[in-house]
């Protein structure tokens, strides 16, 4: 198992999965149900940090020798996250490892009770290949690789972001509108689409021109 930073960028693209289960030579796999658990974290303009899971799931009614799948873990959201301050209210464990009761391990109520969390990780698109034929003496084999796509984080906008937002809408609108009333302005004007007339400004009467001799 490990992950791969396929782009050279310091965070990691997508995890590479394997795990062999040896089996008895009577022994046969018709279906898989698995939980992978992540710790999961945001760190821009929301700052989140949660215990999340994927839950890999497939069944055949032919015995497999392999399961491969290839899938995103993608996150889900049901209500906005914090836009300040640390969100860990979802960092304990989709599993309690501590605790004493049966039921806490059942896979149906660890499901449930993942599902009523508000932000949660979803393994989607599995594209699941079943592979036959094993062999006597080998093991099962489950392959998985898992994509960390890049995500849409909803969130509410601070007051600053939302007028940052506005003048830029403002701006681009009044330049196009500014470009497009000049272009107008020069076309009515130079093909003479209105009609004009000239008028000459009223100058004032010259003191010497007006000049009255008294006898």
């Amino acid at each position: 198992t490990r992950e791969e930073d396929k782009n050279q960028d310091g965070k990691m693209d997508l995890l590479h999965f394997k795990l062999e289960l040896p089996l008895q030579p009577t022994e046969h796999v018709v279906g898989v149900q698995l939980i992978l658990l992540f710790s999961y974290q945001l760190y821009r303009m929301s700052t989140l940090v949660m215990q999340s899971m994927a839950f890999l799931q497939f069944f055949s009614p032919v015995p497999g020798s392999q399961l491969y799948m290839n899938g995103d873990l993608k996150l889900h959201q049901r209500q906005l996250l914090n836009h300040c301050g640390l969100d860990n209210r979802y960092n304990v464990s989709v599993v309690n490892g501590s605790s004493p009761f049966a039921g806490d391990y059942d896979l149906t109520n660890i499901i449930a009770a993942y599902w009523d969390r508000n932000v949660t990780t979803v393994f989607s698109d599995p594209n699941p290949v079943w592979m036959t034929g094993r062999a006597a003496d080998t093991p099962f084999i489950i392959n998985a690789t898992i994509h960390y796509p890049l995500e849409v984080i909803l969130y509410p906008l601070r007051f600053w972001e939302m007028i940052k937002f506005a003048w830029i809408q403002y701006v681009s609108i009044l330049l196009i509108f500014l470009w497009v009333f000049g272009r107008i302005k020069m076309f009515m004007f130079q093909n003479q689409v209105l009609t004009t007339t000239p008028i000459s400004p009223v100058l004032p009467v010259s003191p010497v021109l007006s000049y009255k001799q008294h006898q």
